[in-house]
């Protein structure tokens, strides 16, 4: 199917930056279309939502990364805009896991969904975008992206290699008329899911809103080609660093 419109596709529609990211794109015109484990509120989403579509996916299965980009070609045209949001690591109850005590197993699949995942989505999308000489692929990140500490040993070398093949990527695609961007989320994202797992005792100040996430994807992904940005880090006003 050939493109009559701007076409998203969201990899890890949760209930925070997903769900303000299918929100904005779709406001701006955009079909989206909203990939998650979670269909129900995939379902909320599309009745919410004119011109989105939802998908079920499990990113950590690259068998389904392949036949859910066919479909999506298929049923609504080549994505000019792929927005990876997918993460493991937080959704099973936090971060926190000794290398000594906690499961090992918990590192292939988080590198599965943050990092692996992300290799066969480009694979799959960037084609249709280098044939375009335009396009942009906009990977969400966070501070481990950049550092290590303890407890996160089954987290941060995930997000890490993340970071580094999303650099590679635009690197490579770049002179191509591709751009990819790593925003980096410096933050706790103020969803329902994280305010008891990080921060339950604090204020709205602590945290970073979906809402205003969601609309810096949107700047990024359209800074005109003279001004692309790569690392792009996002903050409260009151968060150390």
């Amino acid at each position: 199917m050939s493109n009559n419109q701007n076409i998203c596709l969201i990899a890890g529609c949760g209930p925070g930056t997903g769900t303000e990211s299918v929100k904005k794109f779709t406001q701006e015109g955009f079909k989206v279309a909203m990939l998650a484990r979670n269909t129900d509120l995939l379902n909320e989403l599309e009745l919410k939502y004119k011109n989105s579509y939802a998908y079920e996916c499990d990113v950590s299965d690259m068998k389904q990364i392949a036949n859910v980009c066919s479909r999506v070609k298929k049923d609504i045209g080549n994505p000019n805009i792929f927005i990876h949001n997918a993460v493991a690591g937080v959704a099973d109850g936090g971060l926190a896991g000794s290398f000594l005590s906690d499961n090992p197993e918990r590192l292939d699949r988080n590198f599965k969904v943050n990092t692996k995942s992300l290799l066969y989505f480009a694979r799959e999308l960037a084609p249709s975008m280098i044939e375009n000489k335009s396009g942009s692929i906009i990977i969400t990140g966070n501070t481990s992206a950049l550092r290590g500490k303890p407890d996160f040993i089954y987290f941060a070398p995930t997000k890490a290699a993340q970071r580094v093949m999303a650099e590679s990527l635009a690197r490579e695609l770049g002179p191509k008329g591709v751009h990819v961007a790593y925003v980096l989320i410096d933050a706790a994202i103020d969803t329902p899911r994280t305010r008891p797992i990080f921060a339950a005792d604090k204020d709205d100040s602590y945290f970073c809103k979906p809402k205003d996430i969601a609309n810096e994807i949107f700047h990024v992904a359209h800074q005109p080609r003279s001004a692309w940005s790569f690392n792009v880090e996002i903050r409260p006003d009151i968060e150390k660093w």
